[in-house]
């Protein structure tokens, strides 16, 4: 019988990656949405969809590589997701940027996204659990 390697990270896929992305934009709406109302606050969000490209090497990106000793090294993925600032449609006098019903929605969307990724996480755990036990 021929033993094949086996990897935890290709039998979870790019789920463990979207989860941690996934907390870190709700960390930043829950932010925006707590400073709505202070004078000068600017929203911030992530890029989810570049963030999560770049930690798992898809969508169609290439991954970067040193072709001469003199190049710079690659940054390493799996950090955390460069943080932007969300571009107000109207700005307000005091200078919040926060556009509450937007970041209120996008909390609510974020929410079901993460609940969706950790039920597929868990799914994906519990067969390997019954994989290894041979249930």
């Amino acid at each position: 019988m021929l033993a094949m390697p086996f990897s935890i990270d290709q039998a979870l896929g790019v789920f463990p990656q979207a989860l941690q992305l996934e907390a870190q934009r709700a960390q930043l709406l829950a932010s925006n949405i707590a400073n709505a109302d202070t004078p000068g606050y600017k929203a911030r969000d992530i890029d989810f969809k570049a963030a999560l490209a770049a930690q798992g090497g898809q969508g169609g990106a290439l991954p970067l590589m040193r072709t001469n000793p003199e190049h710079m090294e690659p940054s390493a993925a799996g950090g955390p997701a460069p943080v932007l600032y969300q571009v107000p449609l109207q700005p307000s006098l005091d200078g919040n940027t926060v556009n509450l019903q937007y970041n209120q929605a996008a909390f609510g969307e974020n929410a079901l996204r993460y609940q969706a990724t950790l039920t597929i996480l868990s799914g994906r755990l519990s067969g390997l659990s019954k994989a290894i036990m041979g249930t």
